[in-house]
C-alpha cells in the first residue's frame, strides 16, 4: 500500500468519493460522530456524503430526533446518531468533566456546590419539552445570581452537556437552542464500557481507516491503554499493513482503478478527512508545511483533489447566490479546474443556490 492507496481508501471508506448515504443518520452513523464546531459547515460536511441532499434535510433530521448536536469526542461539538449519545458520553465524558474540573473550579469558581444551584435552575428552566437559546439561558441564570460572564456560561454549558444533562435542539431562526436530553431524547441507552470501547473502535476504523491507533486515540480522545483494548476488541474484524514503521487498519481494502478523470470535492473546516487524524502529512503532500503550519488546515475550508489539499476556499452570499472564492497552492491543468468547478456547483446544489465563481491562483 502506499501513500496515493491510502488517501484513496479513506476517501471511499468516508463515502466522499463512491457510494454515497441514503440519509444523514446512517452517515454519521457509520462514521460514530462527525465534528459539528462550524454549525453551517457541519452541514456541508455531512450533505457532501449523502445522496442528492440539500441543507434543509440536515436540519430535518436534528428537528426529527435522528441527529443530535452536542459536545462529545474530545470535549469538542460533534453530530452523533441519536441512539448513540448516551453510551459515546458515558465512554468519552467521564475523564474531559474530570481534566477540566479543577480549571472550573479555580478559574471561574464552579465547584460542584455551584452545580447543583445551577443544575436546578436549568432543570426548571428547560422541563416540560421548552427549549431555549444560549441568551434566554444565560438570562434565566443571571437571575439566580449565577453570573455566565466571561465564557463562564459557556463552560457551564459545556459541562452540563458533557453530564447528559442538556443538548443541543433544532435551531430557532439562526440561533441554537438547548434542552433536556432525556426529554428530547428518553429512549437512549447506554452499553457496558468493554462493549462501547469496542464498537467505537469499530465504528472509526471501518470509517476512516487506513488509520493507526494514534489518530484512533486523538479522534476518539481515550486514555492510551483504553485505545489500544478497543484495537485489541476488534483486531480480528480488520486487515492491517505496515507502512514506514506504522500499522495501519481498515476493514477492507477496494481494488478500483486509477480515476481517469480528477476527483474534487470542497470541504467545510474542520472535517473529518482532516481532523479525523493525529497524522495529516499525507494530506498535504509535506510540501506546504514550510509556508504553513499543518495544523493550520484544520481551521481552513480545503479544496481536496484527488485526496490531497491544493487549496483553500471561501464563501459570501450576494444577491441571492454563493459566492466561491477559490485560493490554490499550486497551479492546476484544465481537467483539475473542471473538476475543482465541478465540486463547487455541488455545492450550490446543496443550497440550492446558483454559484459564482473568483479564483486566486499561487496564494
Amino acid at each position: 500500500m502506499k501513500k496515493k492507496d491510502i488517501l484513496k481508501e479513506r476517501l471511499l471508506n468516508q463515502h466522499i468519493l463512491g457510494t454515497l448515504f441514503e440519509k444523514p443518520d446512517d452517515m454519521v452513523r457509520w462514521m460514530g460522530a462527525v465534528q459539528a464546531q462550524n454549525f453551517l459547515g457541519s452541514l456541508w460536511a455531512i450533505g457532501i456524503r449523502v445522496k442528492n441532499a440539500q441543507e434543509p434535510d440536515i436540519e430535518h433530521a436534528i428537528a426529527d430526533k435522528t441527529l443530535v448536536r452536542t459536545w462529545l469526542l474530545r470535549g469538542t461539538l460533534h453530530f452523533v446518531a441519536v441512539e448513540d449519545i448516551k453510551w459515546i458520553l458515558d465512554l468519552v465524558a467521564p475523564r474531559i468533566i474530570a481534566s477540566n474540573a479543577n480549571l472550573l473550579k479555580t478559574n471561574f469558581k464552579l465547584d460542584n456546590n455551584e452545580f447543583k444551584r445551577i443544575k436546578k435552575v436549568i432543570v426548571s428552566t428547560l422541563e416540560g419539552g421548552q427549549s431555549l437559546t444560549r441568551d434566554k439561558i444565560y438570562s434565566e441564570l443571571e437571575k439566580a445570581s449565577i453570573s455566565t460572564s466571561s465564557l463562564r456560561g459557556l463552560h457551564i454549558l459545556h459541562c452540563l452537556a458533557l453530564e447528559g444533562l442538556i443538548c443541543f435542539g433544532a435551531r430557532e431562526g439562526k440561533q441554537q437552542t438547548f434542552l433536556l436530553l432525556d426529554e428530547w431524547l428518553p429512549n437512549t441507552k447506554s452499553m457496558g464500557h468493554d462493549k462501547a470501547l469496542g464498537e467505537l473502535a469499530r465504528r472509526y476504523f471501518t470509517s476512516h481507516g487506513p488509520a493507526t491507533i494514534q489518530d484512533f486515540r486523538w479522534w476518539s480522545g481515550l486514555r492510551d491503554a483504553d485505545a489500544r483494548t478497543a484495537l485489541d476488541t476488534i483486531k480480528s474484524q480488520l486487515l492491517s499493513e505496515d507502512i514506514d514503521n506504522q500499522t495501519y487498519w481498515f476493514q477492507s481494502f477496494k481494488e478500483t482503478e486509477d480515476n481517469k478523470y480528477p476527483v474534487s470535492q470542497l470541504l467545510p473546516n474542520f472535517d473529518e478527512y482532516f481532523i479525523g487524524y493525529k497524522d495529516r502529512n499525507n494530506l498535504v503532500n509535506g510540501i506546504y508545511t514550510k509556508e504553513f503550519n499543518i495544523n493550520d488546515f484544520i481551521f481552513n475550508s480545503n479544496i481536496i483533489l484527488n485526496g490531497e489539499i491544493v487549496g483553500a476556499w471561501k464563501r459570501i452570499f450576494k444577491e441571492g447566490k454563493v459566492i466561491i472564492t477559490l485560493n490554490y497552492y499550486k497551479s492546476l491543468n484544465k481537467e483539475e479546474n473542471w473538476a475543482v468547478k465541478k465540486a463547487a456547483k455541488d455545492y450550490g446544489k446543496f443550497l440550492d443556490m446558483p454559484v459564482h465563481l473568483l479564483e486566486n491562483k499561487n496564494i
